[in-house]
């Protein structure tokens, strides 16, 4: 099968650091905003918010595949399976109106991060996800969606 790249030549992943627990001071995503890992998937409060739907998740593989084209079957079902988990885990703990999931390939796609991954948003009525744009989250509101999402996994997972 062909395989389409974009990552730039030399390109540093930050979901592959993450993954293997190096942490960058004071940026991006940290080892306590992890809320579930396995042998194929790590599941994580995401750096960017939207203004309405703070305490967003990101599955991704843990294993580095650009996107959904490398993808192996394998890892695709144990994401989903991770990305409904923290669905149940957002409508128990985050009481939202419901749930979107969404994913993104290449450029034009919207794909910024050369890794695959999912998003799990929480949704509310009249939110406007999609009308309003991500920007970095406050590093130090993410442990309080973090601890919540964990405590249920622990406890229903």
């Amino acid at each position: 099968m062909k395989i389409y790249s974009h990552k730039p030549e030399g390109y540093e992943c930050p979901f592959c650091r993450i993954v293997s627990g190096i942490e960058r001071p004071n940026q991006g995503t940290k080892q306590r905003d992890i809320i579930f890992h396995n042998e194929y998937a790590t599941a994580f409060i995401a750096s960017k918010w939207w203004p309405n739907n703070k305490g967003h998740v990101l599955v991704i593989p843990n294993q580095h595949f650009e996107n959904i084209y490398e993808l192996p079957a394998e890892y695709a079902a144990e994401i989903h399976k991770a990305a409904q988990l923290v669905a149940f885990a957002m409508k128990d703990t985050y009481k939202c109106d419901e749930i979107s999931t969404r994913q993104h390939n290449e450029p034009a796609g919207n794909q910024d991060v050369w890794h695959y991954h999912l998003h799990v948003y929480p949704r509310y009525e009249n939110d406007n996800l999609y009308m309003t744009k991500g920007q970095q989250s406050d590093p130090n509101e993410r442990p309080f969606y973090g601890e919540k999402l964990r405590s249920w996994i622990r406890e229903n997972g």
